[in-house]
C-alpha cells in the first residue's frame, strides 16, 4: 500500500490542508503538539472508522460541527480514494462514507466500507468487528501506545499475540474439541438409556397386535346394534315432525292473534287522537271567524308611510348639503386665515423681487378679516338650520316606529283570517279519517274471533306432541349409547394400532440408535485421544518458531539501537528479558532512551515477523514511526539511520520533533501551529 495524498477538514488542528507523499522516507517535522500525529490519526480513522471506545470528539475540531478525512492510495495496482466524514449532533457520529476504486465511486455504510478496506489490504476477516490490531502493530503504533504490549502482564500479551498471528484459533479448536467431546458423551448417556429397553419392546409390539385383532371382532357386532337403533330413531322423529307442522300454525296462528290486538289498538288510539284534533279545529275556527280586518285602513297606513319615507329623504338631503356648505366656509377660512398670516409675515415680493408696501397688506388683511368674519355668521345661520332639519328627522323616525307596529299587527290579523279556509279543510280531512278507523275496527274484530276458533281446535296436537316427544328422546338415547359404544371401541382400536406403529417406529430408530451409538464411542475417543494431542503439537510449533523468529529479531533491532553490554531475548510468553553481564535487569530501571530501543525494537521484530508469517497482507511495505527516538541519546539518534536503511520498505513515515532525524530521511513535511490551527509547508 502507498499513501499519496492526505485531505484534511476540520480534524483536530486542522480547519482545511492537503498532504502529499510519494514513496521513500519522509519526515513529518515540527514542534510538539504541532499537528503531526493527527495526520496519522486521520489515516486510521479513514481507513477503518472510529475504533472500539475512541470518540468522534478525539478527531473533530472545537466549535466545528463537520469533518472530512480523505485519502488517497495505491494498493495492489488498484487507484483508491476513501472518504469519510463526521457530523455533531447530541453525539459526535460517523456520517457519510464512500469509496473510489479505479474511478468507480461507491456510498456506503460505515461497516461496508471497512469490510471493503480489510479485503483490499488483504487482512484477515476476523478483525472486521475488532480493533485493528494487525494494521497497529505492523503499520502505525500511537506514541503513548507503543511501550504498551511491553509492559502489559504475560497472560494479556501472548493472548493479543495469538490474536494478531491468529495462533488463537488453535485454542479455540482444543476449547471447542472439548466441548464438543463433553455433548458426545452426554449423547452417548442418552443413547445407552434408549436402547435398553429394545427386546421388552419388540415383546410388547406382538402383545399389542394380538389385542387389536380381538376389538376388530367385538366392533362388526356393536355397528349391527347401532344400525338397527337408528332406524328406529328415524320412525319416532318423522312422527314428532308432522305433529310440529300442527304447533307451528297454532303458534303461527297465536301471532296473528297477537298483531290483530295491537292493530286494534293502534287504531283506537289514533281514532282518540284524531277526535281530540276535531274538537281543537273546531274551536280555532270559530274564534278565528270573530277576527276583523279593514283592507283600506292598511293600504292607507302604507301610503301615510310612503310620504313620509319621502319626506325623510328630502330632508337627509337637505341635511348633507347644510352639512357641505358648512364644510366649505369652515375650508374657506382656514385658507383666508393661512394667506393673511402669509401676507403678514411677508417683506419682499416673490414675484417682482420688490419691498411690499404696508399699506397694501393691510388693506389685504382687513378683506381677509372681513370675509372670515362674513364666512362665521354664515356658518351660524346653516347650524342653526341643520338642527330644526335634524329634529324633523327624529319625529319622523318616531311616527314611522308606530306606522310599523300597527302595520304589522294588521297583516298579523290578515293571516289568521286567511288560515280559517285551510283548517275546514284539515277538519273535513280528519272527519274522513275518522269514519274509516270506526269501519277498520269492527272488521279487525271479526277477523280476531275467526282467529280464536282455529288456534282453539289445534290445540288438541300439544299433548299428544309431548308424547312423541319423550318417545323421541329414549330413542335418541339408546342411538347415542350405542353410538358411544362403538365409537369407544374405535378409539381403542385407533390408540392401538397408533401405540403398535409406535412401537415399530420406536425400534427402528432404536436399532439406529444402537448402530449410531457404536459410531459415538468410537468419534469421542479419537477426538479426546488424537485429535486434541495433535492441535496442541501444532500450537506448540507455531508458537516455539514465533518466539525463535521474534527473539532473533527483537535482539538485532536492539543491538543496533544500544551499546553491546545489553542483551535481549524472549521468554516463553514472549516478554522481553534484558541481559546485562549475565544479570536480568528490570525494564522499569532502564533509561528513558534504552526503554525506548527496547519498545522500538520489539515493534520492528513484531512488524516483520506479522509480515513474514501474513506474507499477503497489502500493508507490509508500509510503516510509520510516531515519535520512536523519545529519550534517545545522541549516540542513539546516529544509530537511527542504520535502523531507517535496514527497514527496507517501499515507503516509510516518521514523525519527529527532532531536528537530527531530518538528515536521515529523502522528504521533509514541516508542520507548524498559529493561533491554534495546523500549517502545513513541504521542504523537499
Amino acid at each position: 500500500m502507498l499513501l499519496k495524498k492526505i485531505y484534511l477538514k476540520n480534524i483536530r488542528s486542522y480547519k482545511e490542508q492537503e498532504i502529499f507523499l510519494t514513496s521513500g522516507s519522509t519526515l513529518l517535522s515540527g514542534d510538539i503538539g504541532s499537528g503531526k500525529t493527527s495526520v496519522l490519526l486521520a489515516v486510521e480513522f479513514a481507513l477503518f472508522g472510529l475504533q472500539p471506545g475512541q470518540k468522534g470528539a478525539s478527531l473533530l475540531r472545537n466549535g466545528a460541527t463537520e469533518g472530512c478525512v480523505k485519502i488517497e492510495l495505491e494498493v495492489s495496482g488498484h487507484e483508491v480514494i476513501i472518504e469519510r466524514t463526521l457530523k455533531k449532533g447530541k453525539t459526535i457520529n460517523q456520517d457519510y462514507s464512500a469509496i473510489i476504486i479505479n474511478g468507480t465511486k461507491r456510498e456506503i455504510s460505515v461497516t461496508e466500507l471497512k469490510s471493503i478496506v480489510l479485503g483490499l489490504l488483504n487482512y484477515p476477516k476476523e478483525f472486521s468487528k475488532k480493533q485493528n490490531l494487525l494494521y497497529k502493530f505492523t503499520v502505525y503504533t500511537p506514541q503513548e501506545e507503543m511501550k504498551q504490549i511491553v509492559l502489559q502482564d504475560p497472560e494479556t500479551r501472548i493472548n493479543t499475540l495469538r490474536h494478531i498471528f491468529g495462533i488463537d484459533k488453535y485454542k479455540r479448536i482444543i476449547e471447542n474439541v472439548t466441548i464438543v467431546a463433553s455433548k458426545i458423551r452426554e449423547e452417548q448417556r442418552r443413547n445407552e438409556g434408549l436402547v435398553a429397553n429394545l427386546e421388552q419392546d419388540k415383546s410388547n409390539l406382538i402383545t399389542k397386535e394380538e389385542e387389536l385383532e380381538t376389538k376388530f371382532f367385538n366392533l362388526a357386532s356393536i355397528e349391527k346394534e347401532l344400525f338397527l337403533k337408528i332406524e328406529h330413531r328415524e320412525k319416532m322423529q318423522e312422527d314428532a315432525e308432522l305433529i310440529e307442522e300442527k304447533l307451528q300454525e297454532k303458534r303461527k296462528l297465536e301471532g296473528e292473534v297477537e298483531k290483530t290486538k295491537i292493530m286494534i289498538s293502534n287504531k283506537k288510539e289514533t281514532l282518540s287522537s284524531n277526535k281530540k284534533t276535531i274538537e281543537t279545529l273546531r274551536k280555532q275556527i270559530e274564534e278565528l271567524t270573530k277576527l276583523r280586518f279593514d283592507e283600506s285602513k292598511l293600504a292607507q297606513i302604507k301610503q301615510d308611510m310612503d310620504s313620509k319615507k319621502e319626506l325623510k329623504k328630502s330632508l337627509n338631503d337637505e341635511n348633507l348639503k347644510i352639512s357641505s356648505q358648512i364644510s366649505s366656509l369652515n375650508l374657506k377660512n382656514d385658507e383666508n386665515k393661512n394667506i393673511k398670516s402669509q401676507i403678514m409675515h411677508l417683506e419682499i415680493c416673490p414675484t417682482c423681487l420688490q419691498d411690499v408696501d404696508p399699506n397694501y397688506k393691510a388693506n389685504v388683511v382687513n378683506q381677509l378679516d372681513s370675509a372670515i368674519v362674513q364666512n362665521i355668521k354664515q356658518i351660524k345661520d346653516l347650524e342653526l338650520e341643520k338642527k330644526e332639519v335634524i329634529e324633523k328627522l327624529l319625529r319622523l323616525d318616531y311616527e314611522l316606529s308606530l306606522n310599523e307596529k300597527e302595520l304589522r299587527d294588521l297583516e298579523i290579523s290578515k293571516i289568521k283570517l286567511q288560515q280559517v279556509d285551510e283548517k275546514q279543510k284539515d277538519l273535513s280531512e280528519i272527519e274522513k279519517t275518522v269514519s274509516f278507523l270506526e269501519k277498520d275496527i269492527v272488521l279487525l274484530e271479526k277477523h280476531i274471533n275467526m282467529l280464536k276458533e282455529s288456534v282453539l281446535n289445534l290445540s288438541k296436537f300439544s299433548n299428544l306432541y309431548e308424547e312423541k316427544k319423550k318417545e323421541l328422546e329414549l330413542a335418541l338415547h339408546e342411538e347415542k349409547m350405542a353410538e358411544i359404544k362403538v365409537a369407544e371401541l374405535k378409539r381403542e382400536i385407533e390408540f392401538f394400532s397408533r401405540q403398535i406403529d409406535e412401537l415399530k417406529i420406536k425400534i427402528e430408530k432404536t436399532e439406529s440408535i444402537k448402530v449410531h451409538l457404536a459410531y459415538l464411542v468410537e468419534l469421542e475417543n479419537w477426538l479426546s485421544k488424537n485429535f486434541v494431542s495433535l492441535i496442541s503439537f501444532i500450537e506448540k510449533n507455531v508458537m516455539t518458531r514465533l518466539k525463535v523468529d521474534f527473539s532473533q529479531l527483537f535482539a538485532k533491532w536492539f543491538l543496533m539501537l544500544v551499546s553491546d553490554s545489553l542483551n535481549v531475548e524472549l521468554d516463553n510468553d514472549f516478554t522481553p528479558i534484558i541481559m546485562q553481564q549475565d544479570y536480568e535487569l528490570d525494564y522499569a530501571y532502564l533509561s528513558g532512551g534504552e526503554r525506548t530501543a527496547v519498545a522500538l525494537a520489539y515493534r520492528l521484530a513484531l512488524n516483520q515477523v506479522i509480515n513474514s508469517f501474513l506474507s499477503k497482507i497489502n500493508t507490509k511495505d508500509l510503516v510509520i514511526l510516531d515519535e520512536p527516538t523519545d529519550g534517545f541519546s545522541e549516540q542513539q539518534l546516529d544509530k537511527m539511520r542504520e535502523v531507517l536503511e535496514q527497514l527496507n520498505v517501499s515507503q516509510l513515515v516518521l514523525v519527529s520533533h527532532e531536528q537530527k532525524i531530518e538528515g536521515f530521511v529523502e522528504h521533509i513535511i514541516r508542520f507548524k501551529k498559529e493561533q491554534g490551527e495546523t500549517k502545513v509547508l513541504v521542504v523537499g
